[in-house]
């Protein structure tokens, strides 16, 4: 019988295999491999999740399996999907802030306030020089930049208050996901079909060494927890 860690290993090592193939395939432009491919991510992450995980938290696969709708709208990018796509990444993002405040023991918001202000005149700053965000999307990404914002902050706070490996892979986590957002808007909102063979694959890139980067945060957190 198989013991949990090889089995882990195993379908860590498929998830980079597969994660390898979709970040080439968005290089091509090959959008029968991007098609199978980009959903798969997150859904390996979850089977990995489950397989490592004693607890299991449900709130967690959630946030997966959002993040496998959010990849499958983004493959047509167009407006309308694009409009979903946003919407689905505001619940995501959403989901995922609670559950940072269910894994980290938060008690003292004064300095998550203060290390989220950076962020926001960073991300306010991109969208106010923005000049082709389509209306229906204005406030969606407004509250998009809050978030992101606020997730940051979290884990920036968390860092500096309490320098451990939980809060560690959570601040490399949460980077991860700001370089995400930052190349996904650019590439819909800057640079519109300008570098398209660059931004898709650095941004899948990003999403999957984030999602894993997260992944790991949240077993480390359930074992502090547990402990």
């Amino acid at each position: 019988m198989f013991k949990k860690d090889s089995i882990v290993k195993a379908l860590t090592f498929c998830f980079f295999i597969v994660a390898f193939f979709e970040i080439v395939s968005e290089y091509l432009a090959y959008t029968p491999f991007i098609c199978s491919l980009k959903p798969l991510i997150p859904l390996l992450l979850v089977v990995i999740y489950l397989t490592s995980s004693t607890q299991k938290n449900p709130v967690f696969v959630i946030v997966l399996l959002l993040s496998m709708v959010v990849n499958i709208l983004f493959i047509p990018n167009t407006p309308a999907c694009l409009y979903y796509a946003l919407i689905i990444f505001t619940i995501h993002r959403i989901v995922i802030i609670y559950l940072i405040f269910s894994l980290q023991k938060v008690k003292d918001f004064i300095p998550i306030v203060i290390a989220t202000v950076p962020f926001l005149l960073i991300f306010f700053y991109l969208f106010i020089e923005t000049n082709e965000i389509p209306s229906n999307s204005f406030y969606l990404l407004i509250l998009q930049n809050i978030l992101i914002s606020l997730f940051a902050g979290i884990a920036l706070s968390s860092y500096v208050m309490n320098d451990n490996k939980q809060n560690s892979v959570l601040l490399i986590s949460v980077l991860l996901f700001v370089m995400l957002q930052f190349t996904v808007f650019i590439e819909k909102y800057f640079l519109v079909n300008e570098f398209q063979m660059l931004f898709r694959p650095l941004a899948m890139t990003f999403n999957t060494l984030a999602f894993f980067s997260f992944y790991k945060y949240v077993i480390i957190a359930e074992k502090s927890n547990h402990n």
